[in-house]
């Protein structure tokens, strides 16, 4: 078997996420299926991916792996006898063009170094969420990555709240509970800029993150930029450690996955190695009802480390708190 690596990006509004779903198109499934048909395998090609986006959500830097059997790469050799292996997966690259639907791109194949896991080997996740607070409403051209907010937002309050939100802490108030899973993870970067085009971006990096906690964080933070809320409050609620009512979970399309961070190839093993024995002593500790507990600073939770999977429960094309964005969507729930 050969472990080749896919570097990949999806627009994820036509999508009910990337994990594999019957009767659902999923970006799993469709390059599953599409690797399947060009390489004609005995077995289905099963990916492995870095972070496990929900319905509605955009990957620019998405990274995945699948374990292949080297005979099946000979069908990449057409007419022209026996290639090479990077002439066969330059092929690979192309053939998935033709086959992929315009919304998934594989920008790259690669046969992954040793030891190398696209989930466990992960050092960061990197996601954006982009905002518009114009008057009008957001650029169409870009309404499907852009979430309206219709209220004027201030960039110094929304770092101002940001800024508190730093750190290792139990997030509990900003993730769904998930039975015997701990909340606590460490937020190692949250900033916002305005760009030139006035589209206001968080940059939002953390080793992974529990459900919905992205969008719960971009939610409480878009309150206090607007002046619905202090700057003190994120944080707040925060401390208080509990599901706040007034915390209102972003709309998925304004989150798109940037980047996924790994270490030197040389310690791709180790570190996958390291993040698998946190898992299983995760597992144990939470049937001992230590839910929270961490081993040598690692969060002790399985759902962490496959990157955020996010709540789709809210609008994909809607503004935010009670907010009728131009593409008539309502406040998510």
């Amino acid at each position: 078997m050969v472990r080749l690596r896919l570097d990949l990006a999806y627009d994820g509004t036509g999508f009910s996420g990337w994990a594999r779903q019957p009767g659902l198109r999923t970006v799993q499934g469709e390059i599953e299926q599409a690797l399947g048909r060009i390489l004609r395998a005995d077995e289905p090609v099963m990916l492995t991916v870095a972070g496990r986006t929900d319905a509605g959500v955009h990957a620019r830097g998405q990274v995945a792996h699948g374990d292949v059997p080297e005979a099946a790469l000979g069908e990449l050799d057409g007419n022209r006898g026996p290639l090479g292996v990077d002439e066969r997966l330059s092929a690979l690259v192309r053939r998935l063009g033709g086959v992929l639907e315009p919304d998934v791109r594989i920008f790259r194949v690669t046969v992954a170094s040793e030891g190398f896991d696209a989930r466990f080997s992960a050092m960061f996740r990197r996601y954006a969420y982009r905002v518009s607070d114009a008057p009008g409403g957001v650029d169409p051209l870009r309404r499907r990555e852009v979430v309206w907010h219709n209220r004027p937002l201030d960039l110094g309050a929304l770092n101002a709240a940001a800024a508190r939100l730093l750190g290792e802490h139990d997030f509990a108030a900003f993730c769904k509970k998930r039975e015997g899973a701990t909340t606590i993870r460490e937020l190692q970067r949250l900033e916002w800029v305005r760009r030139a085009d006035g589209v206001l971006e968080a940059t939002v990096v953390a080793d992974a993150f529990c459900h919905s906690m992205v969008r719960a964080l971009v939610g409480s933070l878009l309150a206090a930029g607007d002046g619905r809320r202090a700057v003190e409050w994120p944080g707040e609620v925060l401390a208080r450690g509990v599901r706040d009512s007034g915390v209102h979970v972003a709309p998925a399309h304004g989150l798109c996955l940037e980047e996924v961070g790994y270490p030197p190839e040389a310690e791709l093993a180790a570190r996958a190695l390291a993040t698998r024995r946190v898992r299983t002593a995760a597992s144990a500790l939470e049937d001992e009802d230590l839910d929270g507990a961490t081993l040598d600073g690692a969060t002790l939770d399985g759902a962490a480390l496959d990157g955020a999977a996010l709540d789709d429960a809210a609008s994909t094309n809607g503004g935010i708190d009670g907010a009728v964005s131009g593409d008539g969507g309502l406040s998510p729930s």
